[in-house]
């Protein structure tokens, strides 16, 4: 292979992996849309991995009871698998968003795939819960150029987030949950939890589930607004 090609090939896989590089914090900071970076008197909660038969309605039952709302970025095959869980999330006023149609790496998936199971999920939530995503948040917060692309045919806005609570692992705890979100604890955080272990240590989602109230609590203490990301004002 010529080093022209070789050159052409590394240009390709450049600008196809380049877009990811907003995972990274410091990236992050410079993208505050892309990171989901909103008002100052509001905190964006956000779920990742589900609807979860299992889990999600506990989550539900939670923040009903804490009197908030929250933004789901569900994954298709987990929607299919439980559609009257998506239409409860809808119903109970809370808002869904796209994560993928499975939890795929788009930076390793083949050509296609990302624009295929973004477009089939995107169909799946209106035909399903009867309302037309915004949001979608790549698995892993790998964004690829195909993603990016994928975002802008089906009219959704890219988000990551500000703060995570690390509450994927068999290690997590309620606190743990908690320290790791503290810090970011400020107005405009859009805050990364998940509902589903689905692609998580078995369990991990009682953790976030349990730290909930505290985190809520924290808020509110510091008076800034716990909310969706509809509410959340992200630059355009």
């Amino acid at each position: 292979m010529s080093r022209r090609v070789l050159a052409a090939v590394a240009a390709v896989l450049a600008g196809h992996a380049l877009p990811a590089a907003t995972w990274l914090r410091p990236v992050r900071r410079l993208t505050p849309r892309v990171a989901g970076r909103g008002g100052p008197r509001h905190v964006a909660l956000t779920f990742d991995d589900g609807p979860d038969a299992r889990s999600t309605p506990l989550f539900l039952d939670e923040l009903a009871r804490l009197g908030c709302h929250a933004t789901f970025f569900v994954l298709g095959a987990m929607l299919r698998r439980d559609p009257a869980l998506g239409r409860r999330i809808v119903a109970d006023g809370h808002e869904i968003a796209v994560h993928g149609w499975d939890h795929g790496n788009a930076l390793t998936s083949r050509p296609g795939r990302v624009l295929g199971g973004v477009r089939r999920t995107v169909r799946l939530i209106e035909d399903v819960c009867g309302v037309s995503p915004s949001w979608y948040r790549p698995p892993y917060g790998a964004l690829s150029a195909e993603a990016l692309l994928a975002a802008r045919r089906d009219g959704l806005r890219p988000v990551l987030w500000t703060a995570w609570g690390r509450d994927w692992t068999a290690a997590a705890t309620p606190g743990s949950v908690l320290a790791a979100l503290a810090p970011e604890l400020v107005g405009g955080a859009t805050l990364l939890l998940h509902d589903s272990d689905v692609t998580s240590a078995p369990g991990a989602w009682t953790s976030s589930l349990a730290a909930l109230p505290g985190v809520v609590a924290r808020c509110r203490a510091a008076e800034l607004a716990v909310g969706p990301l509809r509410d959340h004002g992200v630059p355009p």
